[in-house]
């Protein structure tokens, strides 16, 4: 299906080509007869197959075909978990709906707190965000949701994954009834409890699915490498010298290992940088156009980044971890070969690795190819750098030994909280005492139940001893 053949308006029609769409998608193709009728849908595809253009042109087109009056309130509101996400949706909002008209605002923490509050108080037609700075506005009345008339739910699996149903259903209970508005939502997972919350907050959405028997994409070359942990880094390196991997992103499950990763890499010549959930946004955001742009080859992400980022010309995805949950494994790979490109997969299993890769097989429904790496690919002459510590929580004392005491001998001032040194007992008084000690601790007896009978237990008097 072309998108010419869909009854669109004509605004909307010049930014679909001028981003370049001109053939609809599957999920596209499936959805969008149903959704510019007005009715709900659930849908379900595998990642970088267009969901996010589905939800827009729906979006804009009931905005534009439903003029109402002017109003600082949003009149449709786009939920996403993830900064990252946020972001793209609100590029893809402004490349698709820059000719009608529409003021778009993206709410997301880690930016500037006032110039977004300002924004929304300014007022803004569509509003993409995360649940919870868009709470905190909300409390504020720094606006109001009750001139809402569309509602979209993207990666909505993901809000469970990282504990953010508690804040959707705060957010959906303020919205207008749900036969007054639209509600969309798309994921590439559609487990039981993300159907409940569309059943509960929904108007009867119809559920659609593309493709749900083949979790991957086609165009993924998946390849599986058996290789003990001492040895992931060497063949990496070997993998990276030997393919020339342009534009690489690899996946690590934890933030301490992608340090110790980016800092090898770097040393030994590979360009690289790592995004992780606690890095700032700004850096995030900017470490990430720099991978668009190519500045970047190589890109290490925990999984904040395996979800709805569209990043083209991705030639290859390294799993250093393979993920704990057989759903970020699709997600992961799902980064490369998008839109009919082709990219290819590479998943390194160590000790603690091959224990998940059961489940994802069995979530893909195939086996991964596995491969046994030549010795000649393992690299020896690497320079080697020192795995970083650990850094002490708040509030914790990471002095060990003579730390302490040189510490204790730098402060010349005594302070209150320091206690006054006695002067030690006798041997006979400190004997004594410990003797009486002993004599309490003996003389101690558990109380009689009331009403018990009394056991006929001899007793013996401390003086026997």
């Amino acid at each position: 299906m072309r998108f010419d053949e869909l009854i669109l308006p004509q605004p909307l029609m010049l930014g679909i080509t001028e981003a370049g769409f001109s053939t609809c998608t599957p999920i596209q193709e499936h959805t969008l007869p149903i959704t510019l009728t007005g009715r709900d849908i659930a849908g379900q595809a595998q990642t970088g197959t267009g969901k996010t253009a589905a939800f827009l042109i729906t979006l804009f087109t009931r905005l534009m075909q439903n003029p109402s009056a002017q109003s600082n309130h949003p009149r449709s509101l786009i939920l996403a978990p993830t900064r990252e996400l946020v972001v793209q949706i609100e590029q893809d909002a402004q490349l698709l709906g820059r000719h009608c008209g529409f003021t778009i605002q993206a709410i997301y923490g880690g930016v500037d707190y006032m110039k977004q509050r300002d924004a929304l108080r300014d007022g803004a037609d569509v509003i993409i965000g995360t649940p919870g700075r868009l709470i905190d506005y909300l409390k504020q009345k720094v606006y109001s949701l009750k001139e809402v008339e569309m509602l979209v739910i993207d990666e909505a699996d993901r809000m469970f994954d990282m504990g953010f149903i508690a804040d959707l259903r705060f957010i959906l209970r303020r919205l207008p009834p749900f036969d007054k508005r639209q509600n969309l939502m798309f994921s590439a997972t559609l487990s039981t409890r993300v159907m409940e919350l569309a059943y509960e907050f929904m108007n009867m959405p119809q559920k659609v699915s593309v493709t749900p028997e083949k979790m991957t994409a086609d165009n993924v070359e998946q390849l599986l490498y058996h290789v003990a942990r001492k040895e992931k880094f060497p063949l990496l390196l070997g993998l990276l010298r030997r393919d020339g991997m342009a534009r690489t992103m690899i996946f690590i499950n934890t933030k301490r290992e992608g340090e110790y990763l980016h800092d090898r890499l770097n040393a030994n010549e590979f360009p690289c940088r790592l995004i992780s959930g606690d890095v700032e946004q700004r850096k995030r955001l900017r470490i990430l156009e720099d991978f668009k742009d190519g500045k970047l080859p190589i890109l290490i992400a925990t999984d904040v980044a395996s979800r709805g980022l569209h990043i083209d010309g991705v030639s290859h995805v390294i799993n250093y971890d393979l993920p704990q949950d057989c759903e970020d494994y699709v997600h992961r790979i799902g980064r490369t070969a998008r839109a009919g490109a082709e990219g290819k997969a590479i998943s390194m299993a160590d000790e603690d690795g091959a224990f998940f890769l059961e489940a994802i097989e069995e979530y893909i429904k195939s086996k991964i190819p596995t491969e046994w790496a030549e010795d000649e690919l393992y690299v020896t002459d690497y320079v080697r750098t020192a795995r970083p510590k650990m850094k002490p929580k708040i509030g914790q004392d990471n002095t060990r030994g003579t730390g302490s005491r040189n510490r204790t001998q730098k402060s010349s001032k005594p302070t209150s909280a320091v206690k006054p040194v006695t002067k030690a007992a006798p041997p006979n008084e400190a004997a004594g005492s410990a003797d009486s000690m002993e004599k309490k601790k003996r003389r101690r007896r558990k109380k009689k139940p009331v009403g018990a009978e009394p056991l006929n237990v001899t007793t013996v008097s401390d003086t026997d001893h």
